[in-house]
């Protein structure tokens, strides 16, 4: 999947000194952004789109990211909402906690990102500031089990959310960032600057904000990033993109997520929207000598025979 931004990024950068989570049973920062406009950057999922032929797509390998999506675990939301849809909209289960089903989802997807190497290349975690996605996330990204003589400071606490889960250390693990852009559907209130009394966001707000969450990705200098967020969140950011992909291509892309589900996509930069330089690219002429192309001979003989 590829990006392509043709109005100019206005990065969302954070305040110097992001506070740490609100939730003392976690020991991350929170980055908090000012509530996004509706209008957000067109994208497009591949070159298709603008010159209409069919195939791949090649692309410099410094202007990629590559983003390993998750969806959290099952929370006590999740099945009073399976009773009743309405219950998605109380209050007193918006920052619900996973349930003891939830958790052992949790443990299945770290065992399978031990098992396939993903742990090792991710250099970022970063997470919706809500109780089920930063369980979700420390359980399955967090570091190991504490060890006799090693001290590290713990992620998660002991018994966080009443889930009566050990504690998670720190030990070994990426570091972990909670960002507001990332939550689910938001209803807002005086209390928080993404809230509106009694309002729901709606679909396309949702989407819009997503592209502002990528277009700060953009601005991170970490290549492999996971984000675990919300099954709203990750369907209306991602469902501008493979439009122009055959259906089963579209389907992996803009489908719901299962619970604990996780998904890795490439995002492209074609908009010139990120500064990093190349690493494996070599200049080659170490040293300097001749070396015009075989091609480029028979391209210019002729105009020397003319001259």
């Amino acid at each position: 999947m590829s990006i392509l931004y043709n109005t100019p990024l206005m990065p969302f950068l954070p305040s110097p000194t992001p506070p740490l989570s609100s939730n003392n049973n976690f020991a991350y920062p929170i980055i908090s952004f000012s509530r996004p406009s509706s209008s957000s950057p067109r994208c497009f999922s591949s070159l298709l789109e603008m010159d209409g032929t069919v195939g791949q797509c090649l692309y410099p390998l410094h202007r990629t990211k590559t983003i390993h999506l998750v969806r959290h675990a099952q929370g006590i939301h999740n099945v009073e909402g399976e009773k009743d849809h309405n219950a998605y909209l109380s209050e007193e289960l918006f920052d619900a906690h996973l349930t003891p089903l939830g958790w052992r989802q949790v443990d299945n997807l770290r065992k399978h990102v031990y098992e396939c190497g993903v742990n090792k290349k991710i250099e970022l975690v970063i997470v919706s500031p809500l109780l089920r996605t930063m369980q979700t996330a420390v359980g399955v990204f967090g570091g190991e089990r504490y060890m006799d003589g090693i001290n590290a400071p713990p992620l998660m606490v002991e018994n966080a959310g009443k889930s009566n889960h050990p504690a998670i250390s720190s030990l070994h693990s990426p570091p972990f960032i909670a960002v507001e852009l990332c939550r689910e559907h938001l209803i807002e209130s005086d209390e928080d600057v993404l809230w509106r009394a009694n309002v729901r966001e709606k679909d396309d707000e949702v989407a819009a904000r997503g592209q502002k969450f990528l277009n700060w990705l953009w601005t991170r200098k970490e290549k492999e990033i996971a984000v675990v967020s919300h099954s709203g969140f990750l369907y209306h950011t991602l469902s501008g993109f493979g439009n122009d992909c055959y259906p089963s291509v579209k389907s992996e892309i803009c489908t719901h997520f299962a619970n604990c589900e996780l998904r890795s996509v490439v995002l492209v930069d074609r908009g010139m929207i990120g500064s990093d330089p190349a690493t494996t690219n070599y200049p080659g002429k170490n040293p300097q000598g001749l070396d015009l192309p075989s091609d480029v001979a028979e391209e210019i003989q002729p105009q020397k025979r003319e001259s």
